[in-house]
């Protein structure tokens, strides 16, 4: 093979591996989504009220999120452990349920704490839940994550749909019960920023204090304590007039765990954006977090709250940074191949040039023996012998083969000299 089809050769294959990397990716690029389905919670809820704010933040790295509302963070947590359902990431409630291995669902981060709110009418002060025994109490909707954790909490004190009424009432319907006196307390879920909190914390209902937060806390792990401070409401009225203790769970951001890596770090952003600010429970930066055990944590999340976004995120826009991580994942095996073939090729030219001395090397040393192995040669044996070193010879001397291998040509050129030299001996001994 000629310098210039070796060139043409090893050309070839690298315009065939570069243009096969290039066509996967083409592939490989339609199926990066640029939708992502949310399952976020009431029209009118917090987590309704997070997914409005990721939504824009989405936008300018040009994914659109759809949101669709659902009754809470158990339906939430239904639609994502189903696998043959379109939704992808949502909000979860701490303590909603008890995730299985084969839900198949990441945690991406703990978002925020959810305050749990205990209004009631009276002029007793309430301070433990089993005071509510024999009243009426709204304890949320069928599929919110607050119509459970009212349950497990009521259940923990005693009370019971046999010895109070239990009634599964909305945020709105309950406050008209209070105020109009149908019910007795209601449980509520929201940060105190919330319209319907801030409704609550400014009328005339009174605010339970958990004087069991530490106890329940530890009946219900998925509960923390929090304190709502003397004043936040209203400094001017002193409203509340002292600290009240709260218990709260963790809104989590769970996503299916087949989605993008690309997608969970841009979720990520977005959470931090929205949760990082300070507020009445938690100082700037306590959220986003990886504080909650209740999901397996997606690895991106590991790797970003350790050293932040990947390069290529964190130093270009998000369209150019996933597209190039796109290709990369095509294009790096593919230029590893190109790599291996490079490196490989001359080590199999100079093997297919050596197997081609070979041949002839094989004939010299099977005439050698033969020679060597001949007591008493006939001068017809002899004369074949010089007939075939001679074939040999001319044979040897057309192999084409470039120029680095010369060496090789001459080496088997002394061969054969050897050969023909002791042919001569044999033929002179002969003669004599």
């Amino acid at each position: 093979m000629t310098r210039a089809k070796r060139r043409l050769l090893v050309i070839g294959v690298i315009v065939l591996v570069a243009a096969s990397g290039w066509g996967m990716g083409l592939v490989v690029e339609p199926a990066f989504q640029r939708t992502i389905v949310m399952t976020s919670g009431a029209d009118n809820g917090i987590y309704r009220g997070f997914a409005d704010r990721y939504a824009p933040i989405l936008k300018r790295a040009g994914i659109k999120l759809d949101i669709r509302s659902s009754s809470g963070s158990v339906e939430n947590y239904e639609r994502l452990s189903d696998p043959n359902s379109v939704y992808q990431v949502g909000f979860i409630q701490s303590g909603t349920t008890r995730p299985k291995e084969t839900d198949n669902l990441q945690l991406i981060a703990a978002v925020s704490y959810e305050p749990i709110w205990v209004f009631y009418r009276g002029d007793t002060t309430v301070d433990r839940l089993s005071q509510l025994r024999g009243k009426k109490i709204s304890i949320g909707v069928p599929g919110s994550g607050l119509l459970n954790v009212a349950q497990d909490l009521l259940g923990h004190s005693g009370i019971t749909s046999e010895n109070a009424t239990l009634l599964q009432m909305d945020a709105p319907t309950a406050y008209q019960g209070l105020e109009s006196g149908q019910i007795d307390a209601a449980f509520f879920i929201g940060r105190p920023d919330a319209s319907m909190q801030k409704t609550l914390l400014n009328s005339n209902l009174k605010l339970m204090s958990f004087a069991q937060a530490d106890a329940l806390t530890q009946k219900i792990p998925s509960l923390v304590k929090i304190v709502l401070p003397r004043a936040s409401t209203n400094v001017a009225e002193d409203l509340p007039r002292a600290d009240v203790t709260l218990l709260a769970a963790t809104a989590l951001l769970v996503s299916k765990d087949t989605m993008h890596p690309a997608l969970v770090y841009l979720l990520l952003e977005a959470a931090r954006s929205v949760h990082s600010g300070e507020d009445y429970f938690t100082p700037f930066g306590t959220f986003p977090n990886l504080n909650s055990q209740e999901f397996p944590i997606a690895d991106e999340s590991i790797r970003y709250f350790k050293s932040g976004q990947p390069f290529l995120y964190r130093n270009l826009p998000f369209w150019l940074a996933s597209l190039i991580e796109r290709r990369l994942l095509i294009l790096v095996p593919f230029a590893a191949l190109l790599i291996g073939l490079i490196q490989a090729l001359p080590r199999l030219l100079e093997a297919r040039m050596k197997r081609r001395l070979v041949v002839w090397y094989r004939e010299i040393k099977a005439l050698e023996d033969e020679v060597w192995s001949s007591s008493d040669p006939t001068r017809s044996q002899i004369a074949q012998w010089r007939d075939e070193i001679e074939n040999i010879d001319a044979n040897a001397s057309q192999i084409r083969i470039p120029y680095k291998y010369f060496e090789d040509v001459y080496a088997l050129k002394q061969a054969i000299g050897v050969v023909r030299d002791r042919i001569a001996l044999v033929a002179q001994r002969v003669k004599g």
